[in-house]
C-alpha cells in the first residue's frame, strides 16, 4: 500500500481529482457554515435573480440563495452517498471473504443471495424501501446500499479466491492456522487493494444516485438543499435563468469524475503492483523448484 501511496500521487489527473476531493470534503464539514445566506429563507422580492455582490449564483424561483443552498446541501449530499458505500463494504466484503473460506454451503446461500440482489430493478427498490421506511435520505441510502453490495462481494470474493489458493496459505493450513486468522493475517492484504479501488468507483457512482434520487425528489423533504434538489430547481426556471443549472451540475460532474480517476489511478497502480508480485512469485518459486531428472545428470 505505501508503494501505491507514492506511486499514484505524480500523475497530474490524479493530483488535480485529489484536489477537488479536499475541496469537496471542506465543503462537506464547513458548506453549512460559511454559506453567506440562510439557504431556507425566501425573499418574494428577489425571485430569480441574476449573479450579483449579495448573490453571487443568483436566487432561485422562491427567492433562496443558490450559492447557500449549493453550500448547506453538500453535507446531506456527501454524507448521503459514504452511507451508502459503508452498508454496502459492511454487507459485501465479509461476506465475500467467508464465502471463500467457509465452505460449499455458505458460498452456494451467498452466491444466490447476491444474484437476487443484482436481478433487483435500481429504482423500483429504491422506492420501495422509502415508501415502507418513510421518505428519508436515510432510508433511501440503504437501499442504495444494499445494491452495490453485490461489487463489493464479487471483487472481494475473486481476490480471496487468489489468496485461498496461494502456496502459503496452503502452507498456514498444514500448520495448523485457522480459518480466521488466514483471513486476517493473509487473505485480507490481498483483498484490501481491490476493495480501496471498487470503494472509490462505488462512491463515486454512489454520489450520482444522490443527486438523481433528490432530483426526483425521493429521499429529501423539502426545502432541504440538495445539489440535485437544486438542480432540479434551476431546470423548472430554465428560460429565466439559462445560466442556473450548470453550477450544481458541474460540482456533482467534478465531484464524480475525481472519485472515478483516482479509482482508475488505483487500479492501474495496483495492478502493476500485482503483475510484479506475481513475477517475483513464480521466479521464486523456480529457483527453489527440485531439480528434474535431466537436470540431475
Amino acid at each position: 500500500m505505501k508503494h501505491l501511496r507514492y506511486s499514484v500521487l505524480p500523475d497530474p489527473s490524479t493530483r488535480i481529482a485529489i484536489g477537488i476531493l479536499i475541496v469537496i470534503a471542506f465543503l462537506t464539514v464547513f458548506g453549512p457554515l460559511i454559506a453567506p445566506q440562510d439557504p431556507l429563507a425566501q425573499h418574494t422580492d428577489l425571485l430569480l435573480r441574476g449573479p450579483s455582490f449579495a448573490h453571487w449564483l443568483g436566487t432561485d424561483g422562491l427567492g433562496r440563495d443558490v450559492l447557500s443552498r449549493l453550500l448547506a446541501g453538500s453535507t446531506v449530499s456527501v454524507l448521503a452517498a459514504l452511507q451508502s458505500v459503508v452498508i454496502g463494504l459492511a454487507l459485501g466484503v465479509p461476506a465475500g471473504l467467508l464465502s471463500v473460506f467457509m465452505g460449499r454451503t455458505f458460498e452456494w446461500l451467498s452466491l444466490r443471495l447476491i444474484d437476487a440482489l443484482i436481478s433487483l430493478p435500481f429504482l423500483v427498490f429504491a422506492i420501495a424501501m422509502t415508501a415502507l421506511l418513510g421518505n428519508g435520505l436515510v432510508q433511501a441510502m440503504f437501499a442504495v446500499g444494499i445494491l452495490v453490495t453485490p461489487a463489493f462481494y464479487r471483487v472481494s470474493r475473486s481476490a480471496a479466491l487468489s489468496a485461498a489458493n496461494a502456496q502459503y496459505v496452503e502452507a498456514a493450513r498444514l500448520m495448523g492456522a485457522s480459518t480466521w486468522s488466514i483471513i486476517a493475517v493473509h487473505a485480507w492484504k490481498k483483498v484490501l487493494p481491490a476493495v480501496a479501488v471498487t470503494t472509490a468507483s462505488v462512491s463515486g457512482a454512489c454520489l450520482a444516485i444522490v443527486a438523481s434520487l433528490t432530483f426526483l425528489g425521493i429521499g429529501v423533504v423539502p426545502p432541504a438543499p440538495t445539489w440535485g434538489g437544486v438542480l432540479a430547481a434551476e431546470l423548472k426556471n430554465l428560460y429565466d435563468r439559462p445560466f442556473g443549472p450548470v453550477p450544481p451540475a458541474l460540482l456533482i460532474i467534478a465531484a464524480v469524475w475525481a472519485l472515478n480517476t483516482i479509482a482508475d489511478a488505483t487500479g492501474k497502480k495496483s495492478g502493476k503492483h500485482f503483475f510484479f508480485e506475481k513475477k517475483k512469485q513464480k521466479t521464486f518459486s523456480s529457483l527453489n523448484a527440485p531439480l528434474t531428472t535431466g537436470e540431475a545428470q
